[in-house]
């Protein structure tokens, strides 16, 4: 850690520290957030699910594909048509609300993650 300065300015105490300093406090105090979200039980996704994610590919084909699950097992579990999943998948649709809360719960993700 580089040079701290303490100043008081009108009565109050301050410390300047240099900015890389400060950032790694941010990333201190962010990691220990993230640990201690995944100790509460938060599921984390794998390189390959986020890569995929982040390719552009639909959500809900990544996140089927990574629970394992068949095309016809999630629409059986969401109690909707295969035909319309497929749909969903590809883009042609982007689903109900109803629809997409169906394929949330299915998956077990949070339906931001499929939105």
């Amino acid at each position: 850690m580089g040079e701290l300065t303490r100043l008081t300015i009108e009565g109050k105490d301050y410390v300047l520290l240099p900015e890389p300093d400060y950032q790694d406090m941010i990333d201190i105090r962010d990691a220990a957030a993230a640990q201690a979200r995944i100790a509460a039980g938060e599921e984390t996704w794998p390189e390959e699910v986020v890569g995929a994610l982040v390719a552009g590919k639909h959500p809900v084909k990544v996140f089927r594909k990574y629970r394992g699950m068949t095309m016809a097992e999630l629409a059986a579990a969401a109690t909707l048509s295969q035909p319309y999943v497929s749909e969903i998948e590809s883009g042609k649709k982007s689903g109900s609300i109803d629809a997409m809360k169906a394929i949330a719960v299915a998956l077990n993700v949070d339906l931001n993650d499929l939105v």
